[in-house]
């Protein structure tokens, strides 16, 4: 029997509060103290929604068609599309929906295949490929979301636009190598404008430059993450969360997941949605990522209008090597990430780099507050683009990793994607299987190594070569 769950409902600014989210060293979350103690804060997103379903732990052995590990975007879209096709699906969480990447990251919807762009398809695809590929990852990802949000009648905070800013003038011949590469592929939303004419989307004197990009723009990523299962459970299905997998066996009959409390039976496929933390799951153990973690804030309400510093309300990320990406979100609020770390910082420390951040791009504000700032988790590949996996012929597993701290849209899209290629409805992510990774032999136990070296490596690069962008 379904259950009644309600759409996620976006408050006017936020509550204070402690999380429901189960809370480990290096997923973090912290509050301004002046508003409060709490044992366990929430970020920003968990403040800015209502409290919100929270569904039983599973307690007994069931069976299901499919079942999808993970309730972040990749599973709750897939959930979702699977179940608008009848399947009977099961959704199992450890934590609770939308506590990893998907519910932290920074909101901004960009195209692309995690860091391939439309250049990098043409370099490594033929011409039809490469076209079918950008579009997926680009008009269809878009359309998708807004589709989505239509049918259930969703409140997301969807806004359209967004900016990529040249911290270099050198970096405008890059973007616009980029924006070349998407009309040659067929999709014509970008142009770019120089110096003073982005000064009217983006008050900051840092740049020279910058591609306007009529196609993407940003999302609160939360509400679209519990919209998804909102839609999965107004069809059906069932959610478990606190509910961690241990094993995965196929036998004769199926896959049998093991749990804490429960086995169950998925007679015809499994569905890995839970990125990085998923690889002691796969059935191949090739290991094709490294975790790295990424850092966001949300300041206080700013003493000055955000239309005096976003006038357009743009999202914007910049070409330096260690990205800053802001936009402003509810009550005259900025919000503000970047750095990429093979360790994680403490928040002390990431509250006094953000803010330091903010400073830089925005000196006109004089007195910034920050009242919220938090910690993620994401991976890399080694050539940029998603790792998306199917294994077994009778019962099969997916899996897709690789996010490299990209990809709201195209997460949701490859749900889709998933669910359509079960159902035997479309041959898309056959299309992102045949992509080629490199193994990372020790990556996740290097990843504190190995990550500084290649900052240092690029760092370096940028220096003798600041006109030549590679951002992180």
């Amino acid at each position: 029997m379904s259950i009644q769950v309600n759409k996620p409902v976006l408050l006017n600014d936020v509550e204070f509060k402690s999380s429901q989210y189960a809370q480990s060293g290096k997923e973090w979350n912290w509050i301004n103290p002046q508003h409060g103690e709490c044992v366990q804060p929430a970020n920003y997103y968990e403040c800015s929604l209502a409290d919100w379903h929270n569904f039983e732990a599973l307690n007994a052995d069931i069976e299901c068609d499919v079942l999808v590990i993970g309730g972040g975007l990749l599973g709750s879209s897939t959930a979702l599309h699977l179940a608008e096709q009848g399947v009977d699906t099961v959704l199992v969480e450890k934590n609770r929906i939308g506590s990893g990447a998907s519910g932290r990251n920074g909101g901004q919807l960009t195209p692309g295949l995690a860091r391939w762009e439309a250049e990098e398809m043409i370099s490594q695809l033929s011409y039809d490929d490469a076209k079918r590929l950008w579009h997926f990852t680009s008009t269809e990802a878009m359309q998708l979301i807004d589709r989505i949000l239509d049918r259930y009648g969703l409140e997301a905070q969807r806004k359209r636009g967004h900016i990529t800013a040249a911290v270099h003038e050198g970096h405008l011949v890059a973007l616009t190598q980029g924006a070349d590469a998407r009309k040659y592929l067929g999709e014509d939303y970008t142009h770019i404008v120089g110096k003073h004419q982005l000064y009217d989307y983006v008050k900051s004197e840092n740049y020279f430059g910058g591609l306007i990009d009529d196609l993407g723009g940003h999302i609160h990523p939360l509400a679209l993450n519990r919209g998804l299962i909102y839609g999965f459970c107004s069809h059906g299905g069932k959610v478990y969360e606190q509910t961690e997998v241990i094993d995965i066996e196929e036998k004769a009959d199926g896959l049998y997941v093991t749990t804490h409390h429960g086995v169950i039976h998925a007679k015809k496929s499994v569905v890995l949605g839970v990125h990085h933390a998923s690889f002691k799951l796969l059935p191949e153990h090739n290991q094709t990522t490294i975790p790295f973690y990424t850092y966001v804030c949300t300041t206080a309400p700013l003493d000055i209008k955000l239309s005096d510093l976003l006038p357009h309300d743009h999202p914007v990320y910049d070409t330096q090597f260690q990205i800053d990406y802001y936009r402003g979100v509810s009550n005259n609020r900025l919000l503000f990430g970047g750095q990429g770390t093979g360790n994680c910082w403490n928040s002390e420390k990431t509250a006094e780099y953000l803010k330091s951040r903010i400073q830089t791009v925005f000196p006109q504000l004089n007195h910034v507050k920050l009242d919220f700032v938090w910690s993620g988790t994401t991976d890399l590949t080694v050539n940029g683009a998603t790792d998306s996996r199917k294994s077994g012929d009778k019962f099969p597993v997916y899996a897709v990793h690789g996010w490299s701290g990209h990809g709201v849209a195209q997460t949701v899209r490859i749900g889709k994607a998933i669910a359509e290629d079960f159902c035997g409805l479309s041959t898309d992510f056959e299309m992102l299987t045949q992509i080629q990774h490199q193994d990372i032999p020790l990556g996740r136990a290097l990843a504190p190594i190995v990550i500084p070296m290649a900052k240092s490596a690029y760092g370096l690069g940028a220096m003798i070569n600041p006109g030549k962008m590679v951002s992180f």
